[in-house]
This record gives C-alpha cells, sequence and structure tokens, in this order.
C-alpha cells in the first residue's frame, strides 16, 4: 500500500508548481476517491456526479464538470453533503486534474480491506502532517502518542447500549480512529450486527472549527467503515448540546490565536480568554458522570495566571490522577518547540492524589531523522499506569526507573495553588552542561509562550478595568 501512497504523494510535488499547496491536494484527493469509491460500490450519485463520466472527460469540459460535480454533491444530506460541502475545485489545469484521476483510477479501492484503504488515506495525512508549518500538521497529533493514550483509557463501546467516544477538536480524525482501531483489535473483529449498527453511526462524535480537517475526519473515519457525527463550530464559544460522552480524547490546538477573550459559558466556572483552559473546562460539561479523558495541554496550561484556579475546579469535579510529562519535541515536526503533557481524569470523584510520570527530563530531544518519536517512549509509562482505565489500579513509585513516576497527594498540590507545573523533583542535568542547552527554537517557543500568557493576563485586566469604569459611570437617563 506504501506504493500507492507513494505515487499519489509524488504527484503533489508536480501540483505545487500549479499553486495546490499539500492540505489542498490531500482535498481534492478526497472528493476523487470518494466518488471513485462510490462508483465501486454501486452506489448512484446524483446526475452526472459519477467516476466514469468524470474520467472520460479532458480539458477544460473535464474541470467544468469536476466544479459540477462537487456542487451537486455538496447539495446532498448526509455524510454525502457532510464531506462536499462547500468544496471547490484546486485545479488550475485540466492536465493535472486528469493525471491525478488516472493515479486514482489505477487501484481498485474496493477490492482493498478496510485497513488497508485507511492506512493509504492516513498514510497520506502523515506525508501532509510532516510538511510542517506548510502542511497539515496544525491538525495532526502523532499517531504513537495517541494509540498510547488509547491503550491506557480503554474507549469499549461494549460497556454500554450509549457508549460514546469523542474529540472536541478532532482535526482529521486520528484519536477517534485509534480508538475504534483498538476496540477491534479487542474484538478481533467479532461483534454482532446490533453492536455493529451502533457503532457505525452512534459511537464516534467530533467537531472542528476548520471545514478541511473536519471533511478529511469524516473520510477517515468512512475509509474505516463508520460514519460518525462530526460537527462543525467552535467548541468553545458555542454552547454545546445536552449530548454527553464516555470518553473524550482531544488534543485542543496550541497558541491563541483567536482567544481574544472569554467565551460567555454560564457552565464555565472561570471566565479566562486561554483556550487550552477553555478547552478543560469544556471537557468537564461534556462528560458524562463517571467518564474519562485524555487531554493534551502545553506548559502553559500548568502554570497560566488562571490555571489554578481551572484546576482547582477539575480537582474537585473530577479524579486528576495521572499526568504525562511528554518528551521534548513529541511533536516534531510540527510544534517541534511547544512542551507538552497529557493529564486524565475520571468526573465524579474529586481527586484524592496526583502520579506523575515524567518522561521529559534527560531524555534526549525527538528529531524528525536522528531521533523519532517511537513506542518505546510510552512502554514504561503504558505500563504503571495500570490495567483499570480510570486510573485506579495499584501503583507504585518504585515500578518505574530513573525515579520518574511520583504521587503527591491533594494536599501539597493545593500548597501549590494548583499549579500542576509546579510538582517537579527531577534535576534537569542539561542545565549544568552548556552543550546540552535548548535548542534556539525551543527558548524561542518558551518566550513565546510566556508573552503570549502576560498578554492574555493584561487583557483580562484591562477589560476588568473597562467593565469596572462603565459600572461607575452615571447613567444619562437618571433623574
Amino acid at each position: 500500500m506504501s506504493d500507492v501512497v507513494q505515487k499519489l504523494w509524488g504527484f503533489c510535488h508536480t501540483l505545487r508548481h500549479d499553486g495546490i499547496d499539500y492540505g489542498d491536494y490531500i482535498e481534492q484527493i478526497t472528493y476523487l476517491l470518494f466518488i471513485k469509491m462510490a462508483d465501486e460500490r454501486g452506489i448512484d450519485l446524483p446526475g452526472d456526479a459519477d467516476w466514469p463520466i468524470l474520467a472520460a472527460k479532458s480539458g477544460t469540459e473535464l474541470t467544468d464538470h469536476y466544479v459540477d460535480t462537487l456542487r451537486a454533491l455538496g447539495r446532498e444530506r448526509g455524510i454525502l453533503g457532510d464531506i462536499f460541502a462547500g468544496a471547490v475545485s484546486r485545479f488550475n489545469n485540466p492536465v493535472n486534474l486528469k493525471k491525478l484521476i488516472g493515479l486514482i483510477d489505477e487501484t481498485e479501492w474496493i477490492s482493498l480491506n478496510v485497513d488497508v484503504k485507511a492506512a493509504a488515506f492516513e498514510g497520506l495525512l502523515q506525508k501532509a502532517a510532516d510538511e510542517g508549518k506548510k502542511g497539515a500538521g496544525q491538525y495532526f497529533t502523532p499517531r504513537l502518542l495517541i494509540q498510547a493514550l488509547v491503550r491506557c483509557i480503554k474507549p469499549d463501546p461494549r460497556a454500554h447500549a450509549e457508549f460514546t467516544v469523542c474529540d472536541p477538536a478532532c482535526g482529521t480524525g486520528g484519536f477517534l480512529v485509534c480508538a475504534y482501531e483498538w476496540f477491534i483489535k479487542q474484538t478481533g473483529g467479532a461483534i454482532d450486527r446490533t453492536l455493529a449498527k451502533r457503532i457505525k453511526k452512534g459511537t464516534y462524535f467530533g467537531q472542528d472549527l476548520v471545514h478541511r480537517p473536519r471533511r478529511l475526519a469524516l473520510m477517515n473515519l468512512y475509509l474505516h467503515g463508520l460514519e460518525p457525527e462530526i460537527h462543525l463550530g467552535d467548541s468553545i464559544y458555542e454552547v454545546p448540546d445536552g449530548r454527553r460522552h464516555d470518553v473524550v480524547l482531544t488534543n485542543p490546538p496550541f497558541g491563541t490565536k483567536g482567544a481574544n477573550q472569554a467565551p460567555e459559558r454560564e457552565d464555565f466556572t472561570i471566565a479566562t480568554s486561554n483556550k487550552q483552559l477553555n478547552f478543560l473546562q469544556h471537557v468537564l460539561t461534556i462528560l458524562r458522570p463517571s467518564g474519562r479523558a485524555a487531554v493534551v495541554v502545553p506548559d502553559n496550561c500548568l502554570f497560566a495566571d488562571q490555571a489554578g484556579d481551572v484546576f482547582k475546579i477539575l480537582t474537585e469535579d473530577c479524579d486528576l490522577h495521572t499526568v504525562l510529562r511528554l518528551p521534548n519535541g513529541t511533536f516534531t515536526p510540527y510544534s517541534p518547540g511547544t512542551k507538552t503533557n497529557v493529564v486524565f481524569f475520571t468526573k465524579g470523584p474529586p481527586t484524592e492524589r496526583v502520579w506523575i510520570y515524567d518522561a521529559r527530563t534527560n531524555v534526549p530531544r525527538i528529531t524528525k531523522k536522528d531521533r523519532p518519536l517511537s513506542a518505546d517512549h510510552f512502554a514504561e509509562f503504558e505500563r504503571v499506569y495500570g490495567d483499570d482505565p480510570t486510573g485506579r489500579a495499584k501503583r507504585n513509585a518504585k515500578d518505574a526507573t530513573d525515579d520518574r513516576w511520583r504521587c503527591f497527594e491533594i494536599a501539597e498540590v493545593r500548597a501549590r495553588d494548583f499549579k500542576i507545573d509546579s510538582l517537579k523533583w527531577l534535576k534537569d542535568d542539561s542545565l549544568d552542561d552548556a552543550d546540552g542547552l535548548p535548542d534556539p527554537e525551543e527558548l524561542a517557543t518558551d518566550a513565546i509562550a510566556e508573552l503570549e500568557g502576560a498578554v492574555n493576563e493584561l487583557t483580562e485586566v484591562i477589560a476588568m478595568l473597562e467593565n469596572n469604569s462603565a459600572a461607575a459611570e452615571p447613567d444619562a437617563r437618571a433623574c
């Protein structure tokens, strides 16, 4: 299957000269691949929007027909309309469109099993993400990390008849796909018809703010045999529906872009413009009682001005049982300088103690070529995490090597004003070694994070002063 990926990806470099970027290319493949597979399955598409008609055309007649096809499919209902909603052709040169149609036509996709088709599509997503800031990395979480988190959380739809899994910042659907793949591996694919029907349409839910990743997520899951519900919208600034979930797995977007004001939500106890802190509050809302979550957060989410306030609420309303400090460079090449963590919590019982696994201190930085991320980076953490997805397995600090696993009672967390980032115990040897100092990019990222945090705090202070000033002004309508 890698041959198919290489062939399709190789053509992308040709299209770059036609002004089509990596994300556009994956999006166009999504459209064409869907139309091709619909034809192979004998699915009737509206009007002339079928593969043989499209493949038979050339020149400007082809590009015009392709535009009409996308428009017609976007008007359909169901997953068809979801995938093609707002779809636009990016081809200026009909020769390039004809070439891509020919490449896709060379493979009989329906003859491939689900795993192979999905692997091909995910392979393309990975390659787009690997282009870093030029590609789709902003929507992509390393698959090895996702798989490790899923194995810890164990999202098993057999738990009860209404079991659901959600990613409120789903990007291209990586967490949802891995959750499904984990379940299929547990069952060996042997599931009854009723359960299969529920899993296909009623188990996996997601949301994303941007059309493209949502479209790619729908196609990604469709190629795994699923028809999920993925909403287009802002998880933070829109009031959520009443649906609650058993498992939430998510990696909210890094940075502060778009976070210019605190959302007006009654379910948010702490008013802040910090996106990651708001995502934590959002996850708390959408979890069912006894629901469990694993959320990727950057370091600034653990020490920002209002981080303590949010984590105080979190420890009161949930069992914040585990924190994983990820190795430096985990998101290389997508966001190489960002230091990240994963917080695990279960809604309902208050926190009694927090276990922290430090996979970062004195661990060589992850690089794209020389020291790539591997399953070994998470193997020991998975072992000490234990078999209980709610984090209540018997644990012992001595079970980890190099003193990387430590427990903090809630009294100590409270004494640190719930600033989880302050709970450190390992000495960073690189600080004493001039040759081991962080890379300039990492130092710059840290500086930017601190500056962004300071700007957010200043913005909130200004807004507070403005509100106080407005409240103090006499009402001109008064007698």
